[in-house]
């Protein structure tokens, strides 16, 4: 399946200059959507995965169907002040400044391996620093999984220590 039919292209949104890429078309395609489910539940179950977890918010709408799909569990990674018992934490530096990560204290045990899965791989940061919080909650990242990767942005490079799967490839920002 082409996804780059589906995907819509926004001209200079929210800049000057950036290309952005639309998800909400390939979500209203019930057809593209179970694709991209299906290929990225077939990405966690051959790596193993025991768990999914996915940054919000559009981790959640990718993430959550392909546990539901491979019966394991969901993992929502938050931002602060968003969950209601003990969590971990993991900062990390954005282009211009920082932003924290969370995901409850309880959510993982050792031995669990989980795929993080998210709609776009850019820098890669995000992804990272969900990758670290599933370590440091003593559980093993077996890859990482995005719909779309921006590849002139170099987030592969990031995350070079675990399997990444990307459905299509944009050059550009």
């Amino acid at each position: 399946m082409n996804l780059k039919d589906i995907i819509t292209t926004i001209p200079n949104y929210p800049k000057e200059g950036i290309m952005f890429r639309d998800i909400t078309t390939l979500l209203q395609d019930g057809e593209a959507f179970k694709y991209c489910v299906d290929k990225m539940a077939e990405f966690a179950k051959a790596n193993g995965a025991t768990a999914i977890a996915g940054p919000e918010a559009r981790g959640f709408i990718f993430g959550a169907p392909v546990a539901a799909k491979l019966g394991i569990g969901f993992i929502p990674v938050r931002k602060p002040g968003k969950l209601p018992r003990a969590q971990i934490t993991e900062e990390y530096t954005l282009e211009y400044g920082s932003n924290t990560l969370c995901i409850h204290e309880d959510a993982l045990k050792k031995g669990d391996k989980v795929v993080v899965i998210d709609d776009l791989l850019a820098t890669g940061g995000t992804a990272l620093a969900a990758a670290h919080l599933v370590e440091k909650a003593g559980a093993e990242v077996v890859g990482l999984s995005f719909v779309i990767d921006l590849v002139d942005l170099k987030g592969k490079e990031l995350l070079k220590k675990y399997p990444v799967l990307t459905l299509v490839e944009y050059e550009g920002e």
